[in-house]
């Protein structure tokens, strides 16, 4: 119905976050082109590692709307706690609720068991505070990692209609946008879906996956599932996987994981869907409400069969890193109209190239990224990822989203310069140019969209 099966069977298992590991990547996270700068090129996580890691559908509507004022923006909508009331059938005391957000321990226990003989109003209630739950925990987790927002209130409100969202794409945003944060220099907790984060290179960079996870099974991120990397001496094993990652080889970084005939036995059909696969591709904006990500797959054509040239200049999207939601709601369609229109028409910016048997970078490329790399942007002394912790539920078993806690510097140097020295790259489009210089979308006063 909601189309997060997949993304569900994970709650079944035990999670922890290497937290020495996650800062090490971390440091290397461009904001400007969404990739990780390792010695051998460029990479990152795509919409194709969100549908493999996760099992999320990609194609969909965007996920966006408005946060709080519901009876302003949406037809049948109600004011925030009476709809809160109308869905869930209670309210939460004031001492559980911060603003707009509920704490994830009130739902847990309000929540916790489904009853036996319950009708099938009281079954809807308690769905939708799993969903609710679900979202706030495992894909779009604030820096507390224990408030749910009731931004969800709409979605949960049409059951029947959840599935024709792209989960994936949102997701994708709210790890973008909160590693780009890490390179504020106040910002010192990271958010996000970190489990797909900490997947992803264990699946991409086998010498530093752990040993003993052989077993696969969909989705691929619960391959991981029991592994407990310690909580002791974060300071030296920051230190040596540093290290580790600047000695990478080229050959030991996997450009395509998913193509092992151990991953095709256990994959959802679904996600090979032509109608998903093709977006894998898809140089298009990602959105999550006011969140408004690039996801520039032409810097990384390698890791879909392809060899990487020299990448055209990032499209610059900084005036939009401090565009979060504050200062008063808004309809964000309407606000942000350009990008939500740009996804909307995301089948027209399918990234056509050759597929060939040992995709990677061009020699011109290589030769153009020893020139121009940057190594870190960021640097994380000391990693305090908290770890996943399953909460038991009937229906289902979700953990809690951490966090990385600890003290970042950043270069301004690093971060404003860009990547210098781009040559031969095919020119950016018209259209981003556009989406570059245009201004904002003036804010909707009243009414609905």
């Amino acid at each position: 119905m909601a189309r997060l099966y997949h993304l569900a069977r994970l709650n079944d298992r035990w999670f922890r976050l290497d937290e020495p590991l996650v800062s090490a990547f971390v440091e290397r996270w461009r904001p400007e082109t969404h990739t990780f700068h390792m010695p051998f090129g460029e990479c990152t996580i795509t919409l194709q590692d969100v549908a493999y890691q996760l099992g999320l559908p990609v194609d969909g509507d965007y996920v966006s709307g408005c946060l709080t004022d519901f009876h302003l923006y949406i037809e049948g909508g109600r004011p925030a706690w009476q709809w809160f009331h109308e869905l869930l059938g209670v309210l939460p005391p004031e001492n559980q609720v911060q603003k707009f957000a509920v704490n994830c321990t009130w739902f847990q226990e309000t929540f916790a068991e489904c009853p036996d003989g319950a009708d099938e109003e009281t079954v809807r209630r308690f769905v939708r505070a799993y969903i609710m739950m679900l979202l706030g925990t495992q894909l779009f987790a604030d820096k507390s990692g224990n408030r749910i927002h009731i931004r969800w209130l709409p979605y949960v409100a049409r059951l029947e209609e959840m599935g024709r969202y792209s989960w994936g794409s949102a997701a994708l945003a709210w790890l973008y946008r909160c590693m780009c944060r890490v390179a504020n220099r106040h910002v010192v907790k990271l958010a996000g879906p970190l489990q797909l984060l900490q997947s992803w290179i264990f699946w991409r960079f086998p010498t530093l996956r752990p040993s003993g996870y052989d077993e696969i099974s969909w989705p691929l991120a619960s391959r991981w599932s029991g592994y407990n990397p310690g909580i002791s001496n974060k300071g030296p094993r920051v230190q040596m996987a540093r290290l580790k990652i600047d000695l990478l080889q080229p050959r030991q970084f996997i450009w395509m994981p998913y193509s092992a005939l151990d991953v095709i036995q256990v994959v959802h059909p679904e996600v090979l869907e032509p109608r998903h696969t093709m977006l894998w591709r898809c140089r298009t904006s990602l959105i999550y409400f006011a969140v408004v990500e690039w996801h520039q797959v032409d810097r990384v054509l390698p890791q879909f069969g392809g060899v990487q040239p020299i990448p055209s200049p990032a499209l610059n999207i900084d005036f939009l890193m401090s565009k979060d939601g504050r200062g008063g709601d808004r309809w964000f369609p309407a606000q942000y109209a350009d990008w939500h229109d740009h996804w909307q028409e995301r089948a027209e910016h399918i990234l056509q190239f050759d597929i060939v048997p040992d995709p990677g970078p061009s020699h011109d490329f290589l030769t153009w990224w020893y020139q121009h790399r940057r190594a870190r942007l960021v640097q994380m002394p000391r990693g305090g990822c908290s770890s996943f912790r399953p909460v038991q539920w009937r229906l289902a078993v979700f953990p809690h989203i951490s966090h990385i806690d600890g003290s970042h510097q950043y270069s301004p140097e690093a971060c404003n310069d860009g990547m210098p020295g781009y040559k031969g790259g095919k020119s950016r489009t018209a259209y981003e140019n556009k989406l570059e210089t245009r201004q904002p979308v003036p804010q909707l006063e009243q009414g609905k969209s």
